[in-house]
């Protein structure tokens, strides 16, 4: 693949990260805002009943939940919409004969899985003004730390399914490689620290539904990230196919 056409592919990969960071703005604001809130009541209870008084903050909790939320949202959207064209275009054949739709479909899949599902299943997201600040940089160095983890033994499982698959065959050789992943993101996640520090009387139901609007926000900017590239990237890479189906559909 030529530089210009890496090149092209990541620019709509920053489109697309763009696009799905717009659906999954909706989706924080309208499902993830409420946990929030309740964090911060808890967070000024508990401060009120240790005689502690915040200062006045300085962006107000209205802006924090619109613009703030939306540009968090949208940059971060951007960066893996990016950084997932340019994963995209070295996985590109390299994986079975999937065109571009399928493989868009795939990255978007194992970056959701390797870059967040597996990383919270050991360290859980907590919402914010919840637990320890002093701890945060050591927490943050562990959940950094496991996503790095999470992704070289995946793209090592991927080797392996690929070295096993001449003598397995594809079925058998992926299952092998995926058992070896999860074997071993097992032994990973009993050898690294704990690192949750929810505090005691934080109610659980609030947590719960940060957590599950955590991962339902993530799924979401996933998903439609891997719609919308594999929609692009197919009309970079077989325009011959999209105008196949245009004539098909016309017809």
């Amino acid at each position: 693949m030529n530089s210009v056409t890496v090149r092209t592919l990541l620019v709509r990969g920053m489109l697309a990260g763009l696009g799905a960071g717009v659906l999954a703005f909706v989706v924080a604001f309208l499902i993830g805002e409420g946990s929030v809130d309740a964090a911060i009541a808890f967070e000024e209870s508990a401060s009120h009943d240790h005689g502690h008084h915040g200062g006045e903050e300085l962006v107000s909790r209205t802006v924090q939940s619109t613009a703030g939320l939306a540009t968090g949202v949208l940059v971060f959207g951007v960066a893996i919409g990016g950084i997932a064209a340019l994963a995209f275009c070295f996985v590109l054949g390299r994986i079975g004969r999937f065109g571009a739709r399928a493989t868009a479909a795939f990255t978007a899949l194992a970056g959701f899985l390797l870059l967040y599902l597996v990383p919270i299943i050991k360290y859980p997201a907590n919402p914010p003004a919840v637990g320890n600040p002093d701890s945060i940089g050591e927490r943050t160095i562990l959940f950094v730390g496991m996503i790095a983890l999470s992704v070289l033994l995946g793209i090592a499982a991927i080797l392996l399914g690929r070295k096993l698959a001449p003598a397995w065959g594809n079925w058998n050789a992926s299952i092998a490689a995926g058992v070896a992943f999860v074997a071993a993101m097992a032994v990973t996640m009993a050898v690294l620290p704990q690192g949750d520090n929810t505090p005691k009387g934080f109610p659980a139901t609030d947590l719960w539904e940060f957590r599950v609007a955590s991962i339902g926000i993530q799924a979401v900017l996933w998903a439609s990230f891997g719609l919308l590239f594999g929609f692009l990237a197919e009309r970079v890479l077989e325009p011959k196919r999209v105008a196949d189906r245009a004539v098909s559909a016309a017809a």
